[in-house]
């Protein structure tokens, strides 16, 4: 069986998002990689050294240069002739591209899957996570995204994949790129943090937020998150949030700062190795997922905390 994936790169390197990927798609066989986009002969050479790759697929166009699924699509389509799966990280850009391949080839999606059970056998989970379906496609070609926190990364070092040019189907006249506002962030970025804090609707305000959070997080090396709530409210821009309508993590350490637990937030974080909770009201749903649990008032416990730090 072999399967093709979508190499996500950014600023000339390849995304940790594809290595889960590939490691997910070397459970079904022969790995196949693509890499589109604008002078990125580069990030081709990189993408052949990833652990268990056969080939690299290069196909370097203006056209593929922001990534748009309207001519990116038609090209996935066009090498999955002789191809049997298309796999791609369930980011934002993967999310946008896989519909349409599948659409373009007449085949149900496989979405978010946690596990390869064999080569048409997958999990994902439903109900915000707290159930896990089983899921068997009869469908000759698969497309399927994967839940990047659900496979172990495969190596960036390590593999002799060969690089093989192939032309580009060029523009599809269907969208155009105007424009990005791309965040520049000082911490780490949370799908790649080891550890994250998160603050939740309980901080009040966005200055409360950064007075009492943004230290805390700078002693620790770690990245900031937030819920859903506290995004919701203005205190943080929408990069900020953990969950199911935001990011998906699982850092070695997540602390919630006032974040009580909707479905939607453990979804987001409830993989994480260790989570510390911090929460006024001994009840909140966080504390049935906390390995460390303090009930106290953020406002006199994070100070404190950050300062013996």
């Amino acid at each position: 069986m072999k399967t093709l994936v979508w190499v996500e790169h950014e600023g000339g390197a390849v995304k940790d998002a594809t290595l889960s990927a590939v490691t997910a798609a070397a459970k079904l066989g022969e790995v196949h990689l693509l890499v589109a986009g604008e002078n990125v002969g580069g990030i081709a050479d990189a993408a052949a050294k990833i652990a268990g790759v056969d080939k690299v697929h290069v196909a370097d166009d203006a056209a593929l240069g922001h990534a748009l699924a309207e001519n990116v699509a038609p090209l996935v389509v066009q090498l999955m002739a002789d191809h049997d799966a298309f796999v791609v990280p369930a980011t934002s850009n993967g999310k946008n591209i896989a519909p349409r391949v599948a659409a373009l080839l007449d085949v149900m999606q496989i979405s978010d899957i946690l596990s390869v059970e064999s080569e048409d056998t997958f999990t994902r989970p439903i109900y915000a996570g707290n159930a896990i379906a089983t899921v068997k496609s009869k469908d000759a070609k698969k497309v399927i995204t994967v839940r990047g926190t659900a496979f172990e990364k495969a190596a960036s070092e390590g593999g002799s994949g060969t690089v093989e040019s192939i032309a580009s189907t060029g523009d599809a006249g269907l969208s155009s790129f105007v424009g990005a506002e791309i965040a520049r962030l000082e911490r780490p970025e949370l799908t790649s943090a080891k550890v994250i804090v998160s603050g939740g609707r309980a901080l009040k305000d966005g200055e409360t937020f950064e007075q009492l959070i943004f230290p805390l997080a700078d002693k620790l090396g770690a990245a900031v998150g937030a819920s859903r709530a506290a995004v919701d409210a203005g205190y943080v821009p929408n990069d900020y949030q953990v969950g199911q309508t935001g990011k998906i993590v699982a850092p070695e350490v997540y602390i919630a700062v006032g974040i009580s637990g909707a479905i939607q937030h453990l979804a987001g974080m409830k993989d994480s190795k260790t989570i510390i909770a911090i929460n006024k009201d001994e009840d909140a749903p966080i504390f049935q997922v906390a390995d460390i649990g303090l009930v106290g008032d953020l406002f006199k416990v994070v100070p404190e905390l950050t300062e013996k730090l």
